[in-house]
């Protein structure tokens, strides 16, 4: 079942046609993405710039692979100076994760490197287009924030 509401143009829409205009789009975005780092290390540390520092196994949940899988990732993006392990104060045996200040500028570049090409698709857009995105902004926020909590 589909959902139907009305625009601020005043037709209806559905959830389902937005849905699977925002996932193409992503999808675009994405291909387009810097080559340089897988999408789960981007996502991990993206994760851990959110999140703050964090068990392998809560980020090898939260990007949906094996503790295994993640434990090798982060030993890559270690070796890289992109993260760093240290004790977890609430269990001596346990490592957390953080972020260094080299993974964080890159995570932030690489960020904002996005959102630039991104602006460079919103600013050849006709204005009224621009005004109906701009409008929709809290929208798109809102939809952030949920998903946003649907990650554990």
């Amino acid at each position: 079942m589909s959902a139907t509401f009305v625009s601020s143009a005043g037709s209806n829409g559905n959830a389902d046609d937005t849905a699977d205009a925002l996932y193409a789009l992503m999808a675009d975005f994405v291909r387009q993405r810097p080559r340089d780092m897988s999408m789960t290390a981007a996502a991990t540390l993206t994760a851990l710039r959110q999140r703050g520092p964090q068990r392998i196994t809560a980020l090898a949940g939260g990007q949906g692979v094996t503790q295994p899988s993640m434990t090798s990732l982060i030993a890559s993006l270690e070796k890289s100076g992109l993260v760093a392990r240290r004790d977890d104060p609430a269990d001596g045996r346990a490592s957390l994760i953080e972020l260094t200040e080299v993974g964080l500028d890159y995570i932030v570049e690489r960020r904002r490197q996005v959102t630039d090409r991104i602006g460079e698709y919103i600013e050849s857009l006709p204005t009224d287009q621009r005004s109906a995105l701009a409008a929709a902004l809290p929208a798109l926020r809102g939809l952030e924030e949920m998903a946003g909590e649907d990650v554990p």
